[in-house]
This record gives structure tokens, sequence and C-alpha cells, in this order.
């Protein structure tokens, strides 16, 4: 079982605030262009492709206490500021201070694999510390086992690159040039490394000066209190959300993960949600995730730290709602938090980690599953976003071959939702796919193919999004391929008489003799110049009967390429000939209307196991 945490104290009593509703948001305006002012700096300055083109990387504030009060829209944050305060007490800090770590699990999950880095800096108005600022973002090589430092190989968390812990980088303005000369020395692309860290120093610096800036306008009290006052209203909202959505009991949810790497798995991630009345006649609301499987001995272990349950169903329940402020009011608004040690939610150091976001996206679709057990709402499941990692070199008639690490995240579809299709070929959250003119500028690959899947999309009411088919043409001398991709045993679901999306797949040289099929989580597959490398990502599940969908939208998608005709007649029940709708032998057709259940994975079913 987990305590809450310490850097998420219970909320200051009730008192006439200092700031008022128009000040408020002024202050909110300000800090979250402060925000993107930092998430700009990072993007136009960083050097490796992962941060500067995929844009992976986020930026955070926090009050004086450390609690997150503006954060990003990204469902994976936990308590960020504590591993920092448990060797650095804030009593202690001084203005020109940077602490830096990527301890995954010094930090109880704060940081989920090690490629990420956080930087986080105290802003100071006089001799009154006032808040803090946060820069994250994932670094392309740390060291470890093989280039890129994620690995479907690794079986211990050594194998993943160099471990930080909470260390002071800037100690009141001076730099700590040594640690920095060990980090950028275990990357094989140092120039990168040191590229990277330069953004994310200065963006942090950035960030002290703007909310400096914004509390010497307003004041620190004002600023204070508009702080708390955003947190208690995220945390109200969420709480008045979760009661809406969760009746008095226990509501439990399910989801799998098809294998480690290691020839084990599946691994199930079982989660429930209690809404109790507490001793004092209060709502209590208590995430259990103790009954999920074992850790694995691969690396799709996820340390799930306890502010992320509340943190996901919290963005979840803003809906993007432009009046909120995403913040630590999410997990502020679960009162407790029960996990396991040992579990794949919660693994023993020094469990491998690196693959971590199968395990997460996973996480996410449970958490939808939780919700739909309550009152409904939420989407139906979505894929796993997939990550390939190529790493070899190229340039060898030159007498000079140079090495080359190509990581590409490919977007997948996402589940659809009560009201609406999923979204279709996306990566997460604000992340993005890799340009082609990009990929092809920048390593020796040439594009073939790059779209949609046809029917990877779960039928339905509503469909779920589509994944993504890129088709590579190796250029390089010689490369070997690392892969991730889940959901082929156990696609996204459907829910509500919609479908399950559509599994991914890697092919070599698809349509020759020399074809090859790839595991999907896999690495170390040797491939040459002139090899065809072809990706196709899942879907995201359907939502409602598909026999209720408008014959003239799912026209509109064969005709877009998403559906094909043959999946239009077999699960839509929508005869399309030459490209034009047949009316008479649709309705024929969908006259005779198969039965359904509330949940699809490969066949309809009343539970998923």
């Amino acid at each position: 079982m987990t305590p809450l945490s310490s850097a998420m104290p219970a909320l200051a009593p009730d008192t006439a605030p200092i700031c008022d509703p128009v000040t408020l948001e002024i202050i909110r305006g300000a800090i979250m262009a402060t925000q993107r002012e930092m998430e700009a700096l990072i993007e136009r300055t960083a050097i490796s492709a992962f941060i500067r083109e995929k844009k992976d990387f986020y930026t955070a504030l926090f009050d004086e206490r450390g609690v997150m009060a503006v954060g990003s829209m990204v469902p994976i944050f936990g308590d960020l500021t504590s591993p920092v305060f448990e060797h650095f007490p804030r009593e202690t800090m001084k203005p020109g201070d940077l602490y830096w770590y990527n301890d995954c699990y010094g930090s109880k999950g704060a940081v989920t694999h090690s490629n990420d880095q956080v930087l986080l800096a105290p802003v100071f108005h006089g001799d009154r510390l006032c808040a803090f600022v946060m820069s994250w973002a994932h670094f392309a090589d740390i060291g470890g086992l093989h280039p890129g430092s994620i690995s479907p190989d690794a079986t211990s968390i050594y194998q993943e690159g160099i471990i930080i812990p909470p260390t002071k980088l800037v100690d009141a303005g001076v730099v700590n040039e040594m640690a920095l000369a060990i980090f950028h020395r275990n990357s094989r692309f140092p120039a990168q490394s040191e590229g990277d860290m330069s953004a994310l120093m200065a963006s942090v610096k950035l960030g002290v000066t703007r909310v400096a800036e914004v509390v010497a306008r307003h004041g620190a009290d004002t600023v204070s209190d508009a702080l708390a006052q955003l947190l208690d209203r995220t945390r109200t909202l969420v709480r008045r959300r979760l009661a809406e959505t969760f009746d008095y009991g226990t509501y439990k949810f399910s989801d799998q993960i098809d294998s480690d790497g290691h020839g084990n798995g599946p691994f199930s991630l079982r989660f429930a949600i209690t809404r109790e009345k507490g001793a004092n006649g209060e709502d209590r609301f208590i995430f259990d995730a103790t009954e999920s499987d074992d850790q694995a001995p691969g690396p799709v272990n996820l340390i799930m730290n306890k502010g992320v349950p509340g943190m996901a169903l919290g963005l979840y329940f803003l809906g993007g709602d432009p009046s909120q402020v995403v913040n630590a009011g999410g997990p502020l608004a679960i009162d407790e938090v029960r996990l396991r040690e040992g579990s794949i939610v919660q693994p023993r150091f020094p469990a491998p980690l690196g693959m971590r976001g199968l395990t997460m996206m996973r996480m996410l679709a449970v958490l939808n599953g939780l919700v739909n057990r309550g009152k409904g709402g939420a989407p139906a499941a979505h894929s796993a976003y997939v990550v390939t990692i190529m790493r070899g070199t190229f340039g060898k008639e030159t007498g000079t071959p140079k090495p080359f690490l190509l990581a590409d995240g490919i977007g997948v579809g996402y589940g659809a939702r009560d009201f609406a299709d999923g979204i279709d070929a996306v990566y997460f959250v604000a992340q993005e796919n890799y340009p082609v003119e990009f990929l092809e500028g920048g390593y020796p690959i040439r594009l073939r193919q790059y779209g949609v899947v046809p029917d990877s999309g779960g039928p339905g009411r509503f469909r779920g999004g589509t994944g993504i088919i890129r088709e590579y043409e190796i250029l390089a001398d010689e490369a070997l391929l690392a892969i991730r991709i889940d959901g082929v045993k156990n696609p996204p679901w459907g829910y509500a008489g919609g479908m399950s999306g559509g599994g991914g797949s890697i092919v070599v040289n698809p349509g020759t003799p020399e074809e090859r099929k790839i595991p999907p989580l896999s690495d170390g597959t040797a491939l040459k110049k002139g090899d065809i490398l072809r990706i196709r990502t899942g879907g995201g599940g359907g939502m409602g009967h598909p026999y209720d969908r408008p014959a003239e939208r799912v026209l509109e998608d064969v005709r877009g390429g998403f559906v094909t005709a043959d999946a239009a007649k077999t699960f839509y029940g929508v005869v399309i000939s030459d490209d034009q709708l047949d009316v008479e032998a649709t309705e024929k057709l969908r006259a005779d209307r198969p039965a359904t259940k509330p949940f699809h994975r490969n066949t309809y079913i009343d539970e998923l196991a």
C-alpha cells in the first residue's frame, strides 16, 4: 500500500481570497504563456530529433510547496518535486540553483524511464521562495546496452543508461561542469546530449525569469493565493465529476499487454475505484492497482507514481475546458492510492523500464474502462504508439562510414467516443510524427509509403481511429532494428457494440522471396542496403453498433481510404459497388442485425479477461 505524497499536502483552510477573480485569470494566462514560451525555446534550440521534431518534452510550474499548479496535457506526471526535496530541503535553496535527476526508482516513478531528464529550479522574490519551474525531455542516448538506451533486450535498468540521482546541477549560478561531463561522456552522441541539455537549462532559466516577473508585478501573496485557487478549482471539479461518474461501491476493469519481449505474457493490469463514505461523512475515493500481475522480466514495467491515476482521470474530466488548468488538483481529488510492490505497475529495483510506454498506454485504456464501468462517457481503447529504433552506419563508399541513430515514434489510432470517431494516426498528446522530408534529409532511408492503414479502426457507430503505414527503403550500409508494437494478440477493445481495433505488424521485404515477419517486440533484426521495411500500426476500438453508422458515412470512409469495400459490407452491412452506395442491397443486408455484447476483442464478450 502506498502512502500519500508529501509533495501533495492538504489545501489550506478556507480563508478570504487575496487574489480577485480578474487578477486570477490574468495570472493564469501569464503562467500558461510562460509555460508555452519555455516549450517554444526547447523546440527551437534542442539538437536531437526526438525533442526538436517529435516534441517529447514538457514544462510545468509548481507553487512554493512543490505542488504542480500549472502542467501540460500529459497524463503520466506524478510527484516531480519530492525527489529533490528529499535530498535538498526547500529552506536550503538559493536563487540561481538548479536541480537535475532521471532516477526512476529514486523518484518513485516521477520519471518512468531513464532517457527522461528532469530539471527543476526555485523562483525567488527577494529572500522569499515563491515557486518552482520544471523542464523535462527525452534524451536520445544516455548509454546502456544499445544506442538509443531503450531496448526490448534489457533485463535490468542498469542496461538502460546512466542513472542520475537528484543532483544540484547549478549552485547559486555556478554550473557543476564535471557532473555534466560525466553524463555526456556516457552518450554515444555527446553533441546531441550537450545541445539538448543546454536547451533544457535555458528553458528553465527563462521560466524562472518570467515567473519572477509575474510575482514582482502582482505580489508574492497574491500569486501564492492565485495558484492555491487554481489547485482548488481543479480538485473541486474532478471530485464532483468522480461523484457524478461513480455511485457508492467498487468498480473494476482490466486489460492486457501482449508480451515483455522475452517470451513472457500476457500481463494484466487490474484496477479498481471505490467510492465510500469516510468517518467524517465526506466521500472518499480510493484507487487500487494491487491485483495487477507481477512485474515482467523484460522492460515493459511501469513505475506508476501514485499521482498518475488522479492526473489521468483529472485530464479526462477537464475535457479540454480552456477555463481549467492541468495541475495537481487531479491527484489531490483521490484520497488514497494502493499499489503492490513487485507488480507490473510497481516493480522492484532493478527491473527494466525502457519500454514502459506499452504499459502506460494500456493503463490509460484501463482508466477509460473504469469510467465506462461507472456512468460511462470515456472512449474505447486505443493502440499504444509504436517506437522503432534503427542503429547502424552509412557512407562506407567514402572510406569513413558514420554512425546513425534513428528513433522513429509512429502514431496509431485512438478509441472512438460516444459522440465522434476516434482520432486517426496520432502519436501521443502534443507529440508529432516525423515528416517525410525530415526523415529523408537527415537519415539514410527513403520513405516509399506513408498513410493510414485501411480497416485498422474498429467498426462501430463511431469508428475507431486508424493506424499508420510507413514503408522505409534502407540506404544505410547496415543497421540493427528494435521495434515496439503491442495489441497484436490483445487488440484495443471496442465498447457498447463497437468492435476492436486492428493490431500492428512489421515485415521486411514484403511480397518477395526474402519476406520475413519480425516479432512485434524485439531487437537485433539485421537490415542491409536495399531492404524494405514495412510497419503498420494499430487502430482504436469502435463505439456503438456498426450497423448504426449512417451508410453515407461508411461510403465517405471507403472513398477516403479508411475502410475497404469488403469491410464495409462485412462489418457495417453497407454495400458499395464502383464507389457508389447500393441503397437497396444495404437495406436488405442491414435488416439482419447481428447481436452484440458490451465489449469486443476479436469477438464479442461480456467481460474482458
